[in-house]
């Protein structure tokens, strides 16, 4: 059964055991943020139980990115820093916390804050043919600091470079080329693909899958040597799985041939 979140411009689902799916459903505005999705969003993702999100849109565009074409007048600086600054950022940092695995389904376009939704989460699978961009420089906008960290992450200099001080949309097949995204499928497999992933994911070890990301993040936090008392951390994080009883359950359903029953603990 779906739920309707933000005037029905969220939808939140359960496909699948254990999968939390969040379509963004705003198909008038072309998947455009607004307060109302951003704070039902975040809203959402810090209360899901779920071993998996997947994040996804509605017709031929995931996200338009910020709704910026209502502001005009003399509350125009006020009101664009306040969608950008507060509801969005509050909107990635709960996605970023999430403490198990996201993906992000690219059903369509995915430009500006709704790339970065989808930068944000661990995997993310792209319909061929939609288009991914950055156009900060065609709005006269200097763009977030945390923002640009993602891109460089996983593009490198060079290709953010260009992203950012083009702003010229590139294809999902480029895409992949440069790292936006990890698979690319035609449109027709892209709901069964990434459900088929997530489902995959959800039914994997949750000590593993949480322990695995907070070591990921960990890792990309830091350059070179991690601080001693985080290194000490993870160090502690991957020894108490030893003793745990998913542990021993599965390697005694590996020996078994069955599929493990976990207890998340």
């Amino acid at each position: 059964m779906a739920t309707e979140l933000a005037s029905g411009k969220l939808v939140l689902d359960e496909p699948a055991k254990g999968v939390t799916r969040l379509r963004i459903d705003h198909e008038a505005r072309r998947g455009a943020l607004d307060h109302e999705i951003l704070d039902a969003l975040a809203d959402a993702v810090r209360s899901l139980n779920a071993r998996c999100l997947l994040l996804t849109g509605t017709g031929s565009t995931f996200s338009a990115g910020y709704d910026l074409g209502n502001l005009e007048g003399k509350q125009f600086e006020e009101d664009a820093e306040r969608l950008v600054a507060y509801p969005f950022h509050s909107a990635i940092e709960a996605l970023g916390a999430f403490p198990y695995p996201a993906i992000a389904a690219l059903n369509g376009h995915a430009i500006g804050g709704g790339l970065e939704l989808a930068l944000t989460c661990d995997i993310r699978i792209a319909a061929r043919g939609v288009h991914l961009g950055m156009p900060p420089a065609k709005l006269g906008l200097i763009y977030s600091h945390t923002g640009l960290r993602k891109l460089l992450e996983l593009c490198g200099p060079a290709h953010t470079a260009e992203l950012l001080y083009v702003g010229r949309n590139v294809q999902a097949d480029r895409g992949r080329e440069i790292g936006l995204v990890g698979h690319v499928v035609e449109p027709e497999e892209l709901e069964e693909t990434a459900l088929e992933m997530a489902a995959e994911i959800a039914a994997n070890a949750p000590l593993s899958l949480a322990g695995n990301k907070r070591i990921i993040r960990a890792l990309r936090a830091y350059e070179g040597a991690l601080p001693a008392d985080v290194e000490k951390e993870l160090v502690e994080l991957r020894e108490s799985c030893f003793a745990s009883e998913d542990f021993r359950e599965g390697v005694q359903a590996f020996r078994e041939k069955r599929p493990p029953r976990w207890r998340g603990r």
